[in-house]
């Protein structure tokens, strides 16, 4: 924030959440849930709503987890993720060097930043930023935050940019991955369209007001490419693309580094130290880290969140944070954190899973090759 107030005599910072984990069922308490403005769509259309991170959502849709995973890989897929925003991956971190959150900061022509905050996070991140602002504002910087309070949809698939590009008079071919654009989407004005998502495919998440998010959906749904998706099918996408979950394999006591993360801290940054935690994050760029998150692939049951990892001599050397059967792979994936002399490629470990141990091998990651859109 600090380096992009130095560069603009106004900044501008606009706010939009997202929720964090994969949701419960509904119960009598669903009133005092956040709704998107896509809810009663949700409903008309088989949704099965859960609670997650505060706000009411759908975990599938008539269609089982499993064939809303697959339909994205090969075609694309609707999501409502209206609970976060959209540019570049970023991190707030706090003293410690642990990740408050990771967030998506995009540098707009408009000359403001647009944030996309995970919805679990939203308190803190915003009471962070607005710190911030009063403190800018006393030091006599022009900055402000507005909070965004659109909705947003993720097309995410192969034909998703032919599916959105019937809608729109620009020329999507000109748009890559991370970079962002307003226009006119199938008649909606002030539409944000980002090239980015969450699920390892090409795609777009579109920052749509909210009056016209229902009319939005719809005009997709009316191309046969285009299935809708619900949060199950977007965690098992994003585990086979090798991205983190905030809460799950991030937190406040994980660092960039140990996060394999490190590509997100800038050179200036690096050079300048000035950001919360650098003292302990820079020394551990030069291999002063303990452990690393890697990904694991194995046979049989499939691992889960808190899974203990073992090595081979059977002592407990680290924790499974995500896990999943790969619908594409058909093996099991999963994320965890390991100490670093267990953290090359091909090392074998153990797992234990129902109160057995299995065999792991630790696996590069993305698990299934990402197809993001850059230009050539």
């Amino acid at each position: 924030m600090q380096r992009a107030v130095s560069m603009v005599a106004h900044l501008g910072l606009r706010l939009q959440a997202l929720p964090s984990a994969l949701g419960r069922p509904l119960s009598c308490a669903q009133d005092v849930l956040r709704r998107t403005p896509l809810y009663d769509f949700h409903l008309a259309h088989g949704g099965k709503m859960v609670a997650y991170a505060g706000w009411s959502l759908p975990v599938q849709y008539r269609d089982s987890h499993v064939a809303s995973h697959l339909h994205t890989r090969r075609h694309c897929s609707l999501f409502d993720v209206s609970h976060m925003l959209q540019g570049t991956l970023s991190l707030f971190t706090n003293e410690a060097g642990g990740i408050l959150d990771d967030l998506i900061v995009t540098s707009t022509s408009e000359g403001y930043l647009y944030v996309v905050s995970n919805a679990g996070c939203w308190d803190k991140d915003l009471a962070l930023m607005q710190g911030k602002v009063r403190e800018l504002q006393n030091m006599g910087s022009d900055v402000s935050l507005e909070v965004v309070d659109n909705g947003l949809l993720a097309l995410q698939g192969p034909t998703a940019a032919q599916v959105l590009q019937a809608g729109v008079a620009d020329d999507l071919r000109k748009l890559p991955f991370m970079t962002s654009a307003v226009m006119e989407v199938f008649g909606v004005s002030g539409c944000r369209v980002t090239r980015c998502g969450y699920t390892g495919e090409d795609g777009v998440e579109i920052s749509v007001p909210a009056a016209g998010a229902v009319h939005l959906a719809t005009a997709l749904l009316e191309n046969p490419e285009v299935k809708l998706a619900g949060l199950a099918a977007r965690d098992s996408l994003r585990l086979e693309a090798g991205l983190c979950l905030y809460g799950s394999d991030i937190d406040e006591h994980t660092t960039p580094v140990e996060g394999s993360l490190s590509w997100t801290l800038g050179k200036r940054r690096r050079t300048a130290m000035d950001f919360p935690g650098a003292s302990v994050i820079l020394p551990q760029l030069k291999g002063k880290v303990q452990r690393r998150r890697v990904g694991l692939m194995c046979e049989g049951a499939p691992m889960r969140a808190h899974s203990p990892i073992l090595n081979m001599e059977g002592t407990m050397i680290g924790t499974v944070t995500s896990g999943c059967p790969s619908p594409c792979l058909k093996k099991n994936v999963a994320m965890g954190y390991v100490p670093c002399e267990y953290s090359r490629p091909g090392t074998p470990l153990l797992v234990e899973v129902r109160r057995k141990q299995q065999m792991a091998v630790v696996s590069k990651m993305p698990f299934v090759t990402t197809n993001y859109y850059t230009l050539k």
